[in-house]
């Protein structure tokens, strides 16, 4: 895709080659719809390859950074194999090539982040978040397990036993937690998060590129080396969306309700 063709996500040119994306779905607090997904997948190669584009800064409109995936999306899902199996595909091209893109990427962590919007505020070199922000992975609450980016990134972060604690319980984090148990690398008040991950960007735009560059692929070897553990959890992912507990977990969440999960009867 050209730069020029994304519908869901708005692209900003800013000085110093700053390129701002901005998930674009506030009316559904920028949940992931397939059109969505696709495109937070495709997005990094073409930062990659932009030639106008140093740094890369990713946020939400409105009050949210994203709700993660979009409850009729997992519907749609739940117990086809062949929408499960084109997620696996692309769930695997977003970790991927966030990891690989070789510019700089800051997230600015503006409101509650979760599921896919939990893979593009984690993964970024530096994330930035908003002291009364939650972010964290539902996924055992829904009835899946744990995939997208949880396995290869958040031990990294925070080590292994925080991250068994939240994964397993799904419970969220909120930003001056996030920041003091090391997910982010800042956590501040709302209105300032944006301004400065828009800052860091310009140091990073106007840093010795190859040198800023490189140092990024080296520390990547880190999560590269982790691929396999992120490719398992995927694919169990992808195996519990077959499953009978996901039907129970979407369908209490649309019901706000506590699932009544049928392995746990």
């Amino acid at each position: 895709m050209a730069l020029t063709d994304y519908q869901q996500l708005s692209l900003t040119r800013r000085d110093n080659g700053v390129l701002l994306i901005t998930l674009n779905r506030p009316e559904k607090y920028n949940a992931a719809d397939e059109g969505m997904h696709a495109e937070l997948a495709n997005i990094w190669k073409d930062v990659a390859a932009d030639p106008e584009t140093r740094v890369a800064v990713i946020t939400g409109a409105g009050k949210a950074f994203s709700a993660g995936g979009d409850l009729a999306m997992v519907e749609r899902m739940a117990g086809d194999y062949g929408r499960v199996s084109h997620m696996l595909d692309e769930m695997s091209d977003l970790v991927y090539n966030m990891i690989n893109c070789d510019k700089p990427i800051v997230s600015a962590i503006n409101g509650v982040a979760v599921g896919a919007g939990a893979v593009a505020a984690l993964l970024a070199d530096v994330a930035i978040i908003a002291e009364d922000a939650k972010i964290g992975d539902g996924h055992v609450k829904l009835g899946v397990a744990a995939g997208d980016h949880a396995a290869i990134i958040w031990p990294l972060l925070a080590g292994t036993a925080k991250a068994k604690y939240y994964l397993m319980t799904g419970e969220m984090i909120d930003g001056i937690e996030a920041e003091r148990i090391g997910m982010v690398a800042k956590a501040l008040p709302r209105e300032e998060v944006l301004d400065e991950a828009l800052r860091v960007a310009d140091v990073l735009a106007t840093g010795a590129q190859q040198a800023i560059r490189l140092t990024k692929r080296a520390l990547n070897n880190w999560l590269r080396n982790a691929g396999p553990i992120f490719d398992q959890s995927a694919a169990y992912e992808m195996l519990t969306f077959l499953g009978p507990d996901v039907v129970e977990g979407y369908t209490a969440l649309r019901e706000k309700r506590t699932p009544q999960f049928p392995s746990a009867r």
